[in-house]
Formats: structure tokens, C-alpha cells, sequence
């Protein structure tokens, strides 16, 4: 049975970021705000979680293209290889933020992505997932949650959004209305940083 978690952006009830890492702890797939539209989300180091977001996705686990929520600049470390100063100081610039890097990935990536030689960063300016990442220990896996209708294509109220997927997913979490712009997508692994998705995230704190 999923579970509704109300979770206030403003001052998170340690209590329920708790509930939440237990869920993602024990292999469970979590729908969450971000600064941009709600997203859908796993312990990295999970794959069988990760598997199931992608049957829901309908994609192979190997040709996802999931992202990564970190918690701070320090754990990029972890997973890229080695940054360069402009590149530091433009994610320090832009981060948290609503964007999603695409950046060099390392040997240290989890299984699931070994075959991929780059991987996607976010800090979303949320303080309920950066909570619950920090309380966890390890990134999380995020993918947008989008919507069939033509019109809307993205869900921007959590009622809804447990409405459609609490028999898909082990809890959503309530952190108000969502946003339906999704985040701006950098790619910085070549000479120059290159847009590939306009979103929320404004440009012209990239050049």
C-alpha cells in the first residue's frame, strides 16, 4: 500500500524524512518535489528499484537516461571524474539550482550504469529531497513523472499524483504544488557548455 507523506518545505519533520529513507532503505521507489516538476526516484544503489522505474518509464535499465540527486558539490566526486576549476565554479554558481549537468562519469558508478560513460547531476533548490538524500547516504535516482494528457505535461498537484501512481509507486510525498517547467539540461563534457533542454533553470548563469 503506498503511502501520502506531507512534508513542509519550509522546516522538514525529521521525523518523516526518516519515513521516507526507511522506504528507500528497503528498496522502495518514492515520487518527490524537487524546484522543478515532482520526480520519481530510487536508491542508487538499489537495482532492482531502479529496474522497476524503468519498466514504469518503459525503457531498458541499461538505455535509461536517469539522473542523479546529490546533496552537495562534495559527493560529485564519488561518481565524475575529475572536475576542472571553470566547471567547479559554474556548478557552485548555478547549484542548487534547476538544472541537470551532464558531466563525466567514473568507475565508481553503480552497476546499472557501467556501460555509461557520462551521467547527469542534479541539486534541486528543495529542501525536502536534499533532506532526505543527506539522510540517506546516497544519491538518488530522478526522472520526471510525466503526464499522458497533450495539454498538461507534467502533474503538478501531489493529490493527483498519488491519485494516479500510489498502485505504481511506495509513497509520494506532499510538498505542495509542482512545478511544470522541467529543470535546464547543461552538457559540460565538451570545450563548451552546451544546452540541450531549455527548462526553468535560467541560461544566462552558464556563459
Amino acid at each position: 500500500m503506498s503511502q501520502f507523506i506531507k512534508i513542509y518545505p519550509e522546516n522538514p519533520n525529521p521525523k518523516e524524512i526518516e519515513k521516507v529513507v526507511k522506504i528507500l532503505q528497503n528498496g522502495g521507489i518514492i515520487i518527490y518535489p524537487t524546484d522543478t516538476v515532482y520526480g520519481l526516484g530510487c536508491d542508487i544503489t538499489n537495482t532492482r528499484a531502479m529496474e522497476r522505474i524503468a519498466k514504469l518509464k518503459g525503457v531498458k535499465l541499461e538505455k535509461a537516461n536517469f539522473s542523479f540527486i546529490v546533496n552537495d558539490l562534495s559527493h560529485l566526486s564519488d561518481f565524475t571524474k575529475q572536475i576542472d576549476t571553470p566547471t567547479y565554479k559554474l556548478l557552485k554558481r548555478a547549484l542548487p539550482g534547476a538544472y541537470t549537468f551532464i558531466l563525466e562519469g567514473n568507475n565508481k558508478l553503480p552497476k546499472a550504469f557501467k556501460k555509461k560513460k557520462t551521467v547527469g547531476i542534479r541539486i534541486p533548490d528543495n529542501t525536502i529531497i536534499l533532506e532526505i538524500v543527506k539522510a540517506l547516504g546516497n544519491p538518488i535516482i530522478t526522472t520526471s513523472i510525466y503526464d499522458e494528457d497533450d495539454i498538461i505535461e507534467y502533474t503538478t498537484d501531489p493529490e493527483l499524483i498519488f491519485e494516479k501512481w500510489q498502485d505504481k509507486v511506495d509513497a509520494v510525498i506532499d510538498g505542495g504544488y509542482g512545478a511544470n517547467v522541467a529543470s535546464t539540461v547543461i552538457d559540460l563534457t565538451g570545450y563548451e557548455p552546451e544546452i540541450l533542454r531549455e527548462g526553468k533553470g535560467d541560461i544566462d548563469i552558464i556563459f
